[in-house]
């Protein structure tokens, strides 16, 4: 049985021919065209990648920041044995312990956890309650660090990290429907060479980035031209 569309959705669809693909300039352009939902969608930027899902010398992640920031109220959590510290440099919870405990007991109210080196040998035990979560810290992100202040206030300005799932392909959230074009477009491009240059070592041959496209919370997806991303 087809699938049926929401009208916002039908008359989307009608802006543009949306077989073909543009320029990210131009997708950017037919996206900021697109009636409205009532609320402030987010704006991704999705990639298909070439590379074996199944290497783990092939897996793609990595951390940028975005120029014009995510739009996006991002409640930090630190561990570390200073939490009034952290809590003075702009972090919503600190502590060690205490916060341990209660994530053990369910509790995940946060959306990026930085640790100190220090505090990461006892946080490695949550790896499993917040691995699958996404919230695990990690020093490839940034998000294990000494330098608190400056993690936190990288993390609330707007920097972005991006991973690979299990099929090879990355969603990155860009921005807001509320962001002008020339907002939208250059954390697109940010994002884009930032994934671009994450290509592993070990990828020989064949095209790193198979795919793009732009869409936003509830819009059909805008595919964006190859030679966009052809280099990399």
């Amino acid at each position: 049985m087809p699938k049926k569309h929401s009208k916002r959705y039908n008359s989307a669809v009608k802006v543009a021919d949306l077989s073909k693909d543009y320029p990210l300039k131009e997708a950017v352009e037919i996206l900021a065209r697109f009636p409205k939902a009532k609320f402030d969608e987010t704006v991704e930027l999705s990639f298909r990648l070439g590379v074996d899902a199944t290497s783990g010398e092939q897996n793609v992640r990595g951390t940028t920041p975005l120029p014009n920031g995510s739009g996006k109220k991002v409640r930090v959590l630190v561990f570390t044995d200073d939490p009034q510290k952290a809590l003075a440099a702009g972090a919503d919870h600190a502590g060690l312990q205490d916060l341990m405990a209660k994530i053990t007991g369910g509790w995940l109210d946060f959306d990026v956890a930085i640790a100190t080196t220090e505090a990461m040998k006892q946080v490695r035990t949550l790896a499993r309650v917040l691995g699958p979560k996404g919230l695990m810290p990690n020093p490839k992100a940034g998000t294990v660090t000494d330098d608190i202040a400056g993690g936190i206030k990288a993390v609330k300005a707007g920097r972005v990290e991006f991973k690979m799932d299990k099929t090879a392909n990355i969603g990155v959230g860009i921005g807001k429907r509320s962001f002008t074009p020339a907002q939208i477009l250059e954390n697109a491009a940010t994002v884009l060479e930032a994934v671009g240059k994450a290509k592993p070592n070990t990828f020989k041959g064949g095209q790193f980035i198979k795919s793009v496209t732009i869409s936003s919370s509830m819009s059909p997806s805008v595919k964006v031209a190859s030679t966009e991303f052809s280099k990399y």
